[in-house]
């Protein structure tokens, strides 16, 4: 039995693409070098993401397509996407092709070009690179991610609002002020106040729209609020939900969209837009940032976010789940 264990992938951890002598000892017990890892499907896909290089090596000198493709995606883009760029170069080594087209014009090198590692497959001359555009988005991503900074954001809902003001949010929302000291009470301990503290909420005005606000609990990202708020326009919305990860919503013209995303999980698939693409790549780990991001925020800080909003106010009584 111990023999048959072990020669498939079974019982392989993230940590365990890390040590040679592990994957060796598999591969030469008869693991399939070409699939069979789980979540990845492709053991080098999963070396390249989260091993080390040897590993990758090893594993690239026994399958028998180092380009082999998975969700439409080859264990190189997954390098780059990964920010692994010694592993990337070990693929190059043996043979994987950075300008092969794939994930809808996102070849490895062209995505190479907004990683930290821009040469990392030397000079790209007469291949496809940054448009204007993109490079604008590559900047605009790493000023916005150092401003809103890295804090604990679990327990906290947010809904981003592209191109209305504060008082509009709270107007769509039927939304009545509350006082500040009522609102510190609250988030001192908001589980003292659990039928009223999910109706109480943050709105802050931020450059390109607003950001609606709690910071211990999901009202911001409930149905009913996100589809006031995105008449005519759009709404990015999440909770980091402290049990689950976070969960998000994109809603236009009040309209869901899309349900139960995972903002800044970095897992893009090859149908996807290719602006969207390059927002799951630059904004992996993420989540707040992502959302502004996506509804077009550019926040100078995290106040809007982490701080004291512009307003408090409380949500009318109504079904919000409907």
């Amino acid at each position: 039995m111990a023999v048959a264990h072990e020669a498939d992938w079974s019982g392989i951890g993230w940590d365990s693409w890390k040590s040679l002598r592990v994957i060796r000892a598999r591969l030469d017990a008869g693991a399939d070098p070409n699939r069979g890892a789980f979540f990845h499907g492709r053991p080098l896909h999963a070396a390249a993401e989260c091993g080390s290089p040897d590993v990758v090596a090893e594993l690239a000198a026994r399958v028998d397509d180092v380009d082999a493709e998975h969700e439409g995606r080859t264990a190189l883009w997954s390098a780059v996407f990964a920010n692994r760029p010694d592993n990337a170069r070990v693929l190059v080594e043996a043979g994987a092709d950075p300008w092969r087209p794939m994930m809808n014009g996102w070849s490895p090198g062209r995505l190479s070009l907004a990683t930290p590692a821009p040469d990392l497959f030397g000079d790209p001359a007469g291949r496809p690179g940054l448009s204007d555009a993109e490079a604008a988005v590559v900047a605009e991503a790493r000023r916005l991610i150092a401003a809103v900074g890295d804090f604990d954001h679990d327990g906290m809902g947010l809904a981003c609002v592209a191109g209305i003001a504060a008082a509009e949010a709270v107007r769509r929302l039927e939304a009545v002020s509350v006082d500040a000291a009522e609102a510190e009470e609250i988030a001192e301990d908001p589980w003292s106040f659990m039928d009223e503290s999910f109706g109480v909420v943050g709105v802050t005005d931020v450059p390109g729209g607003c950001v609606v606000s709690q910071p211990w609990g999901y009202g911001p990202s409930m149905p009913g609020v996100t589809e006031l708020l995105s008449a005519g326009t759009v709404c990015y919305a999440m909770f980091a939900n402290p049990k689950s990860g976070n969960q998000g919503s994109v809603t236009r013209n009040g309209e869901i969209v899309e349900w139960d995303t995972h903002p800044g999980g970095g897992s893009p698939y090859p149908e996807q837009p290719a602006d969207e693409i390059l927002l799951e790549y630059l904004y992996q780990g993420e989540a707040m940032a992502y959302c502004c991001a996506g509804a077009g925020l550019r926040l100078d800080d995290a106040r809007a976010i982490t701080g004291e909003p512009d307003m408090w106010v409380r949500l009318p009584e109504r079904d919000y789940w409907g």
